[in-house]
């Protein structure tokens, strides 16, 4: 294998711009085939070089590293199935036709749900008003666990496909409501600790603040020079609603590094090939095909499935492949069927998420690094 044009197809892009800097891994089974940092993990307020056990912000790989495998978990346990109505738990949900609302709708983004709303910006308000310690508070991520129930849908349950971080954070509160554990304690302990991973961990704001905690920022990729909080972002979760949430919730939040998904990635894949009692291989294998509730939707249960054009995912991902993409610049693919994945983790949005250089970049890196993996 020969990973040369993969390298400098990466120099090129942070030449131009692109990202400050990434880390890289391809995986073929449980083997690590390519592994590499490229350019800076930080521009401002310092240079510093990027490293490849560089902890970043995943963003929307919450969705199915965190959240999905945590149901998948509760299925298992039969504590919920995916076809029951959402109201079976959760009554007051009801309102304005949601009645028929499944969790197999959360997970496959047609709930009927919006796709995203500000609700950051009336917690902010609220603070603003004499509401000490609420924004980033347990009492906020009530409001808008609140508000989700509250919201009046664009249309049936199961009759059009529309990503929603409100469906994810609606089940982050499902994981906890049932558990009766914190999202973050319970993907810890159930998932991260179980799988071997040492950098994979929400950041919990309430913990900072009550316990005067700081992350390690010289380990962590910073990400914006958020406006409204008037400071480069860096150990703290940049999704602004998860963020006003506490830093916990179940559509992002999660931090990690490229090798502790690898090994994520390859404990399902053990699942899948019935080689780790985890989780049963069909459940796995269901949460991993697309879902046929509406036609024409590439969504899978937390996963997402490659665009017949288009494709971030490039040209080499067949259609029995997933993945998903997150705001700050991360990504994973993952062909089933040849039991190999690319994890991208880069910090594009440092220091503006004005930058959307890598929609470009990403379809075509990842076509470089599979014609080296299937040379």
């Amino acid at each position: 294998m020969t990973f040369r044009p993969v390298e400098d197809a990466f120099q090129e892009a942070i030449a131009n711009g692109s990202f400050p800097g990434a880390v890289v891994l391809a995986g073929m089974g449980e083997e690590v085939v390519f592994e590499r940092a490229f350019g800076f993990r930080s521009l401002v307020p310092e240079k510093s070089l990027m490293q490849p056990d560089t902890i970043f912000d995943l963003a929307s790989l919450t969705k199915p590293l965190a959240t999905a495998t945590a149901i998948m978990l509760l299925v298992r346990e039969k504590r919920i199935r995916l076809d029951d109505r959402v109201t079976r738990f959760f009554p007051n949900f009801a309102v304005f036709g949601k009645t028929h609302v499944t969790f197999r709708h959360l997970l496959a983004h047609c709930s009927g749900l919006p796709g995203w709303k500000p609700y950051y910006e009336q917690i902010i308000r609220e603070e603003k008003g004499g509401k000490i310690n609420f924004l980033a508070s347990r009492a906020a991520k009530s409001y808008v666990f609140q508000e989700i129930h509250r919201e009046k849908p664009l249309g049936p349950a199961g009759t059009q496909s529309l990503y929603s971080d409100l469906g994810f954070m609606f089940l982050g509160q499902v994981v906890e409501e049932i558990t009766g554990l914190t999202l973050d304690r319970y993907c810890q302990d159930r998932i991260f600790k179980t799988a071997g991973l040492h950098s994979t961990s929400f950041v919990d704001l309430t913990h900072l603040r009550t316990r005067r905690l700081q992350p390690v920022q010289e380990m962590i990729a910073p990400t914006e020079n958020c406006p409204w909080r008037k400071r480069i972002l860096c150990g703290e979760v940049h999704d602004d609603n998860a963020y006003a949430m506490g830093g916990v919730a179940g559509h992002a939040g999660l931090f990690s590094s490229a090798r502790d998904i690898h090994q994520l990635l390859t404990r399902l894949s053990r699942c899948l090939r019935g080689g780790d009692p985890f989780l049963p291989v069909s459940l796995v294998q269901e949460f991993l095909t697309r879902d046929d509730t509406v036609q024409e939707s590439t969504y899978a249960l937390g996963w997402d499935t490659p665009a017949s054009k288009n494709s971030s995912s490039g040209s080499h991902f067949p259609p029995h492949s997933v993945g998903h993409l997150g705001f700050t610049g991360t990504s994973i693919w993952w062909d089933l069927e040849k039991d190999c994945h690319i994890i991208l983790l880069t910090n594009r949005i440092h220091p503006s998420r004005s930058n959307d250089k890598i929609r470009e970049f990403r379809p075509h890196i990842h076509d470089l690094i599979m014609k080296a993996l299937l040379q």
